[in-house]
């Protein structure tokens, strides 16, 4: 396919369409600046299935609805959401360029990062129905409260895992880790404060895993054990999204994700980011926190360098 044509140069150009990219779009729209939003439709948002610690939804909110109300209060303001992956940013002496898949190419004086994360799935049947039923979570902080008593299984190993469920052990006295095969693999004291904590791993492969009345039963292939669990948690971590930006020699923390100063740019001028890329609390009140800090800083730069500030 031939490349499209250059866009007139936009003042900024969003990378994802998540509650991040989303929250930017809705404060750059009021501040009246050309720009855009390039959404590939994948935010790790629109797989909860009810979230109940969002702010101002008392009764819970789905992540795709969610989603929704914010396009569209973007939109309202004017704000241009189109669908495409961003394949590459590149920097140049007047901003940016950015490709997408499809051969279109967009110049901006400034770039917002919100390409999020994606979290590293267990090998289960039938996992985004699970986690739609809230059978499978990835998030004890979002909901650690509604397993409160429950019988919970962790799916992970090594300190990442100890710690999601010593977290959980402070909903739940029944939490057993199931590491699907591999050691454990913990340091001395770590071993100490599991065993102190009262939780169980159970380091066997998982070869079922089905749902009765609600509730997910594994049988582990050594012994023929049945684990009958009410939730469980996957504690395997997640891969950042940030193949796009990482050549441009932006500062990367200890999980692979982006770090930015206080007004949230990466250290690379004129690129920003916010959102579960950055380093930090992954929760999308923290996102939009970001993104608001992230738009306004981008409109007082650019206010700056017209001469209007």
């Amino acid at each position: 396919m031939a490349a499209a044509p250059e866009e007139q140069r936009l003042d900024t150009l969003i990378v994802g369409g998540g509650p991040a990219g989303l929250t930017a779009a809705i404060y750059l729209a009021r501040y009246r600046r050309r720009f855009l939003v390039v959404d590939s439709g994948a935010s790790r948002a629109s797989w909860i299935p009810l979230s109940h610690n969002h702010a101002g939804f008392p009764d819970g909110v789905t992540g795709d609805e969610l989603l929704a109300r914010m396009r569209a209060q973007a939109e309202r303001y004017g704000a241009r959401i189109v669908p495409g992956t961003v394949t590459a940013v590149e920097r140049g002496d007047d901003g940016y360029r950015v490709r997408t898949e499809d051969g279109r190419l967009f110049r901006a004086r400034t770039v917002l990062a919100a390409t999020g994360v994606i979290d590293r799935e267990p090998e289960l049947p039938n996992l985004y129905q699970a986690v739609q039923r809230g059978l499978v979570r990835h998030c004890p902080i979002c909901d650690g409260f509604e397993v409160t008593g429950h019988r919970i299984g962790v799916i992970g190993h090594g300190t990442g895992a100890l710690g999601e469920a010593l977290f959980l052990r402070t909903y739940s006295r029944d939490i057993t880790v199931l590491t699907l095969g591999e050691p454990m693999n913990l340091e001395e004291a770590e071993e100490r404060r599991m065993a102190e904590a009262g939780l169980r791993a159970v380091e066997e492969p998982v070869v079922e895993i089905h749902t009765e009345g609600g509730r997910i039963a594994a049988l582990t292939t050594a012994s023929g054990e049945r684990l009958t669990f009410d939730t469980l948690y996957s504690a395997l971590g997640c891969h950042p999204r940030n193949e796009t930006v990482k050549g441009l020699g932006v500062r990367i923390g200890p999980s692979e994700r982006l770090v930015t100063d206080e007004h949230q740019q990466t250290g690379i001028e004129g690129l920003y980011a916010a959102g579960d890329i950055v380093e930090g609390l992954n929760q999308i009140s923290v996102a939009m926190g970001q993104a608001a800090i992230a738009a306004t800083a981008i409109h007082r730069r650019l206010l700056a360098e017209d001469g209007d500030l």
